[in-house]
């Protein structure tokens, strides 16, 4: 299990796998690098919100052979020979934190269990078994900056073995707002919006570090399988879903200008309906936004559905 590290998937990229897939509520998109770095190869396969009850608790799936079939199915039309994927999950299946610590030993096994014994009191489940992934990204007043990746073991388990049983083989997994930036192209301060059904991720980047990262669950799972239910939602739980995200946008924006005491020129957004999605939620924003990756123009990407290229983009950016 390895969690990829945020300011290593640049500086990783030929260890990485030249295939990728990334599983949402909504469908699977899976890419291929092609010649060059802006080659991609890409396809989707949709699917049902309802075989999905996506969290820190296994299981994620409740329909699991519906998620390997649309993981093969998606991988099938763009791979050549290569069989090991990039696989990128969905956030909330994962916590991401940045922590300050005195000092790091340089092992690594050392670091590991300085930064799990840290994580015991942080995370609503053990870190014994959890895929636990590093990086310091700043020293300052005597104080290492790290951005932790955590997920229980059984969770990352399950995407895992939903890939093996499509007929792939798992290489690095990665939560889908990291994936995503990795994609960014600019070194200015960016300000990152990723929403899906469940869920939003506000995060802060300036010259590939992380500033602020924080996921907040829009949709509550239902009562009954635990599946996603925003089909079912009613118009006042749809209202107070954008009022959430619309709270969330507002308390980043705020965190970007006191930071940096300056205003977000712009919004990136990713996540299904893209920049133009999140602009109608959002309502009267006076920031513009625009899709973090815009849709790839190719002929295989017609049922792609906007803003939800990202991931797979930055999974496999060199």
């Amino acid at each position: 299990m390895n969690l990829a590290k945020i300011l290593l998937l640049r500086e990783t990229a030929a260890l990485r796998p030249g295939l990728a897939c990334e599983i949402t509520p909504t469908g699977v998109v899976a890419g291929r690098r092609g010649k060059g770095d802006q080659e991609m190869f890409v396809s989707y396969a949709p699917l049902h919100p309802r075989v999905f009850s996506i969290g820190l608790k296994p299981p994620n799936f409740i329909d699991a052979a519906a998620v390997s079939s649309a993981i093969r199915r998606a991988v099938d039309e763009v791979r050549e020979r290569e069989t090991k994927l990039t696989v990128v999950i969905p956030d909330t299946a994962v916590r991401v934190l940045l922590l300050d610590f005195d000092s790091l030993p340089p092992k690594t096994a050392e670091s590991l269990a300085i930064i799990k014994f840290r994580l015991r009191k942080l995370v609503p489940f053990e870190t014994e078994d959890a895929a636990v992934s590093y990086q310091p990204i700043s020293s300052k007043d005597g104080m290492v900056r790290t951005i932790v990746a955590v997920s229980p073991g059984p969770v990352v388990a399950e995407y895992e073995s939903a890939v093996r049983a499509a007929g792939y083989e798992p290489g690095v997994v990665l939560p889908s707002t990291l994936a995503a930036l990795a994609a960014l192209s600019v070194e200015e301060p960016s300000l990152v919006v990723n929403r899906n059904v469940h869920s939003v991720t506000t995060a802060i980047t300036r010259n590939d570090q992380l500033l602020l990262y924080r996921t907040l669950e829009l949709v509550e799972p239902d009562g009954d399988d635990g599946s996603l239910r925003e089909e079912s939602m009613t118009p006042f739980e749809r209202r107070q879903a954008a009022e959430e995200l619309q709270q969330s946008v507002s308390v980043a924006i705020a965190y970007f200008e006191d930071t940096l005491s300056t205003p977000p020129r712009q919004l990136l957004a990713c996540g299904p309906g893209g920049a133009e999605e999140l602009i109608h939620l959002l309502g009267d924003s006076a920031i513009p936004a625009y899709d973090l990756v815009p849709t790839p123009a190719t002929a295989n990407t017609k049922s792609l559905p906007l803003g939800v290229f990202a991931g797979v983009r930055g999974a496999l950016a060199s």
